[in-house]
């Protein structure tokens, strides 16, 4: 199981989390464990969270954890979770808020690892981002061997090739179509920046999403 941080506009368009570069990441990320198709993912807000520094303030509001925290109950409920991997600090704080009160989940195999677009997200020189990205997969590494023991029945047995410097082209996983809603166009499973917040004032763009095929879609 995976839980995320909140859905960005992409994501509140296709109604999958994880869409796009970080998409990418994660099931590049879930390969390595060699599960291409036995997981699910959660994230810690249902909603878009506009202007994510107050996401902190809301993580625990009763009604957002009473929600989040029935779909883990039933999720672990059928037995069949394995391991549990976070992707960012609020989701960190989502999965151990709920292993407190009920005490399979804090039996599970449990991993915390940085988002796996963070790097970009905090900003900075290139040169920066690229140290980041290099931080941030040397904790994947560790992570993944730590869940590789955990996990049971992987889709496939595949040898672990553990993460180098930066991203190696291999490690960007499609997100696969039957993961989406149907008729969901291929581009949308690509890369970001088809989707994005428009308009001149704050309120207008907390409830304007506003979407651009990419150049060569339409004949």
């Amino acid at each position: 199981m995976c839980i995320g941080q909140d859905p960005a506009q992409n994501e509140d368009i296709v109604r999958r989390i994880l869409i796009g570069v970080a998409g990418h990441r994660a099931q590049g990320f879930l390969a390595k464990l060699g599960i291409d198709r036995s997981y699910v993912m959660l994230n810690a807000f249902l909603y878009s969270v506009y202007n994510q520094n107050s996401a902190s303030n809301h993580i625990n509001d009763p009604a957002i954890a009473d929600y989040r925290n029935r779909w883990f109950s039933a999720l672990i409920a059928s037995g069949s979770v394995e391991a549990v991997v976070a992707f960012g600090s609020l989701a960190n704080v989502a999965w151990r808020a709920f292993a407190k009160v009920v005490g399979a989940a804090s039996t599970l195999p449990y991993q915390h690892v940085p988002h796996p677009t963070s790097p970009e997200s905090a900003g900075g020189s290139l040169e920066r981002i690229k140290a980041a990205t290099t931080v941030m997969l040397q904790r994947w590494n560790t992570a993944l061997e730590a869940l590789r023991d955990a996990l049971k029945h992987p889709d496939v047995d595949r040898p672990f090739v553990p993460y180098g410097a930066d991203f190696q082209p291999g490690e960007l996983v499609e997100i696969p179509a039957y993961d989406v809603p149907a008729g969901i166009p291929a581009w949308m499973r690509g890369t970001d920046g088809w989707a994005a917040r428009t308009g001149a004032t704050a309120g207008e763009r907390r409830r304007t999403i506003t979407i651009q095929a990419p150049t060569g879609i339409i004949p």
